[in-house]
């Protein structure tokens, strides 16, 4: 593969501006330290995160810049005072690779809270010997400290695995920590994309009745044919939301285009909560009668901590949830973004890293 950068150790795709077209990059890792562990990358999943951060819509984009912390991997390499994975097992690495250890975010598992949180790309890396920021997972390998390497359950399929680090955290931590997986409690999930499918899923999984709350007739059937949706109701449809009023125990809201929360917010009973785990670009209007009226929650929270994704990856595994997937080479990258930019895919794009990075 032709490379555009130096002698680099590690060959990978990186946006270099905010067009967000990828290309071949040859970028240099830092050396196995005592604690580190060296993964060579076997799958990656594509993130609309990733989108986002490579086009600097969220500003701060740091490039050349290489996506990608949704990563599977065999472990080749670790450092003398590694004791909790070993080399030949499969191993993960999500959205973060370091953090304070100190803090009181840190200290109560949730290190994405961290204000010395460091992500998996785009991200100054204080470990870099180069100065480099962390680059991501479009790469051939990775070295991440033993303490944010996660453990790949035998049952879960390396691309399967891949997205639930990210996409299935981001579910399952808010559903876990605000209460919303008590068997037969009554779920809503606000829009069926690569978040909303794993809400769907994990809802079944904690054994509650899951409701889809779509603006789009067409995906009822894939919503209860495939996913085990209980119910299905057309947000655009006054009367079937109406009817449907104080319905609901608890809503997970996936959508991050621009949308409005009251009309949700009726569908709630009394104590029910609204979870946000979309970011739409403006701010939410939100009068506090609905609130108040019912006793209702709004809140929302980000991905998870290292300890509460390996409890989701273990979960998983029992259970049998995964992500319906589409895997793709690193070739098509820009082809991918280009679909994941129109939501054209069903529901999360996975790159086989192993196969076709070369």
């Amino acid at each position: 593969m032709a490379a555009e950068v130096g002698e680099g150790n590690c060959i990978g795709y990186a946006a270099r501006d905010q067009s967000g077209f990828l290309s071949p990059f040859k970028f240099n890792r830092r050396e196995v330290g005592p604690k580190d562990v060296r993964i060579r990358i076997t799958h990656c999943g594509i993130c609309h995160s990733d989108l986002h951060q490579a086009k600097n819509e969220w500003g701060g984009s740091l490039y050349p810049m290489v996506p990608g912390h949704e990563i599977v991997g065999m472990v080749e390499a670790v450092g003398a005072e590694v004791s909790k994975i070993a080399v030949g097992q499969r191993a993960g690495i999500g959205c973060m690779v370091d953090s304070c250890r100190m803090c009181q975010a840190c200290k109560a598992h949730v290190e994405q809270f961290c204000p010395g949180c460091i992500y998996t790309y785009n991200k100054e890396d204080p470990k870099s010997p180069t100065g480099e920021p962390t680059q991501g997972g479009y790469s051939s390998y990775y070295v991440c400290d033993e303490d944010f390497v996660l453990s790949i359950p035998d049952k879960l399929s390396s691309q399967e695995a891949a997205p639930l680090l990210c996409a299935g955290i981001t579910v399952y931590s808010p559903m876990a920590f605000y209460g919303a997986n008590q068997p037969g409690m009554r779920l809503g999930v606000v829009g069926l994309g690569g978040l909303g499918h794993m809400a769907v899923k994990f809802g079944k999984a904690f054994g509650m009745e899951v409701t889809v709350l779509s603006t789009s007739p067409s995906k009822e059937k894939e919503a209860k044919d495939v996913l085990g949706a209980d119910q299905f109701i057309v947000t655009k449809d006054a009367e079937s939301m109406e009817a449907a009023a104080g319905s609901l125990d608890a809503i997970v809201d996936t959508v991050s285009a621009q949308h409005e929360l009251g009309p949700y917010l009726d569908l709630l009973t009394f104590n029910g909560k609204m979870i946000l785990i979309g970011i739409p670009p403006e701010p939410y209007k939100l009068h506090a009668t609905q609130l108040l009226m019912g006793r209702k929650t709004v809140a929302g929270t980000l991905i998870g901590g290292i300890k509460e994704t390996q409890e989701m990856l273990d979960f998983s595994a029992e259970k049998g949830v995964a992500p319906m997937i589409e895997v793709i080479d690193i070739q098509d990258l820009n082809k991918a973004y280009d679909r994941l930019a129109k939501s054209n895919v069903k529901y999360r794009f996975v790159i086989d890293v192993e196969k076709s990075l070369k």
